[in-house]
């Protein structure tokens, strides 16, 4: 998207993560039934981020960088309006899976190409780390699953049970690289 710039982030600038609007009214949630993804009308509305969910986000973000991962912000000027985030601890039984654990865009700037092109980003870092598979835990909305499908992900049959279990109500997903 012309005007938005993408830069690496430290752990200073991912802890602006509630900078970005992730507000979204939801019409349409995915649910697994008997090993199949099933879209039925649900209402739900997101608005900013649950104050009771920050200090564990921010711990785990700090987590995922200590621990060698990497993150990328999107920028409109100095406004932070996309985030992504590559856990970069092995997960998998083979230990050859590494997590995009954070990925947001703000309201107003979704359906541009700025979630294609972190993900990119994320998979690459992935890639040049000797990952051979991505994994994503993602919100069962209709959108938001639709786009993991859209790049290449899959409802992952094999997830390592410390990332599923971290969401149990999530569509679990992953992507050979």
């Amino acid at each position: 998207m012309p005007g938005i710039a993408y830069r690496p982030l430290g752990v200073p600038e991912v802890l602006r993560f509630e900078e970005v609007d992730r507000s979204e009214v939801i019409d349409h949630v995915y649910h697994l039934r008997d090993g199949q993804l099933v879209l039925e009308e649900e209402h739900w509305e997101l608005r900013g981020w649950p104050p009771e969910d920050l200090p564990g986000q921010r711990a785990h973000l700090r987590e995922c960088l200590d621990g060698g991962g990497a993150a990328w912000g999107a920028f409109d000027g100095d406004r932070l309006v996309g985030i992504a985030v590559l856990d970069g601890r092995w997960y998998g039984r083979g230990g050859d899976t590494l997590d995009l654990y954070f990925l947001h865009v703000s309201d107003g700037y979704r359906h541009r190409g700025i979630g294609r092109r972190m993900v990119e980003l994320v998979e690459q870092r992935a890639r040049e780390m000797g990952a051979r598979r991505l994994f994503v835990s993602g919100l069962p909305s209709r959108n938001t699953i639709r786009f993991y499908l859209a790049l290449g992900f899959g409802r992952s049959e094999d997830a390592d049970p410390l990332l599923t279990g971290r969401e149990p109500d999530d569509i679990h997903m992953d992507m050979e690289l």
